[in-house]
């Protein structure tokens, strides 16, 4: 069964309690997005570089496909 703005309703008037029916309605919002990133925003003030050697030793890793050494 897919979920569909229907069988959502119905999820929610059956399973779910009145605050997270209203964080529900209120993430479905155009303005949702725009809002959140005023509250947490992407781009940090000091956007800090890369370490070039660690870097390298990822691309190896994942040309090598060493999930270990990715996961870690």
């Amino acid at each position: 069964m897919s979920i569909t703005g229907k069988n959502i309703k119905i999820i929610m008037k059956k399973k779910l309690n009145h605050w997270t029916e209203m964080s529900i309605e209120y993430a479905n919002q155009r303005s949702y997005l725009d809002d959140l990133f005023q509250v947490y925003p992407t781009i940090p003030d000091g956007i800090r570089d890369i370490n070039g050697g660690l870097w390298k030793d990822v691309e190896k890793a994942f040309e090598k496909r060493d999930r270990q050494y990715l996961a870690s």
